[in-house]
């Protein structure tokens, strides 16, 4: 459609439109105008539930506010107030990570599937923080330098990556040793299994190796005046140079057991 002059009409290309309304002494037809290039209008005829008509040099074309228009507007409408209620939401969201970085007080409660600093991190509250816990059934996939709360063994633990990978923190737990040859520290400890928080050394005052039970301190006191031995010698045993062996009563060296007595040693039976 070629008019007289567009210059009162707005620019339109594709994806924009506009409604204009054709005006002849018989009627108005509104058309959907998709182009105006010079004075040259590319429409769709017979819009808004009006019919294609014929019409002269003389008519008018104008832009009118149409039903066609101001349906095309309302969705728009509703889109724009949805992007509106995502946008409040984003800000809010915003809002509450700019406050936990800064360390600023916040009303709303973030909540993160995971967080991860590359910096130190310091928690000063007065409080306390809660940390991850579970069962150890459900230990997660370790990864050196994992710290978690253990309900089954109701102790905290740290995944170190060696053997054994989940250990203790804060305690040190308790093993039944049979197999150390070397000389230990023996420890004292208020319990007989599980992790001891507080343990006791002697020094090497008192050694203990655990390989044979053998005990070793610059002196035996018996406090109730009694030093009591048994009466069968069960297990092989070898008096080491320079070493002696007292046994009390009557002595009886088991089936299949020995005694040796090295060079210069003795073994004393009263």
């Amino acid at each position: 459609m070629t008019v007289a002059s567009s210059s009162t009409f707005p620019t339109i290309s594709s994806p924009l439109y506009a409604y204009v309304s054709l005006i002849s002494s018989t009627g108005i037809e509104v058309v959907k105008v998709t182009d105006i290039t010079g004075n040259v209008f590319t429409i769709v005829r017979a819009q808004d539930n009006t019919t294609a008509a014929a019409f002269t040099s003389s008519d008018r074309v104008e832009l009118r506010v149409t039903a066609a228009m101001i349906e095309d507007i309302r969705p728009d409408a509703t889109n724009v107030a949805a992007a509106g209620a995502l946008m409040d939401s984003e800000l809010t969201t915003i809002a509450a990570i700019k406050a936990l970085d800064q360390g600023v007080a916040t009303g709303d409660s973030p909540q993160f599937t995971g967080i991860t600093a590359t910096a130190d991190s310091t928690f000063s509250s007065v409080g306390a923080l809660q940390i991850s816990k579970g069962s150890t059934a459900q230990r997660p996939t370790g990864a050196t330098g994992m710290l978690r709360y253990n309900s089954t063994t109701t102790q905290f633990e740290g995944y170190s990556g060696s053997s054994a990978a989940w250990n203790s923190v804060g305690g040190s737990a308790i093993s039944n040793d049979t197999s150390t040859s070397s000389n230990l520290y023996p420890l004292s400890a208020a319990a007989t299994s599980g992790t001891a928080a507080q343990v006791y050394t002697s020094d090497a005052k008192y050694l203990y190796k655990p390989s044979d039970g053998s005990l070793q301190a610059p002196e035996m006191i018996s406090t109730n005046g009694l030093v009591v031995n048994s009466a069968t010698v069960s297990t092989s045993y070898t008096i080491p140079t320079g070493s002696n062996a007292m046994s009390i009563g009557t002595m009886t060296v088991g089936s299949g057991a020995t005694v040796t007595v090295s060079s210069g040693s003795k073994w004393v039976v009263i």
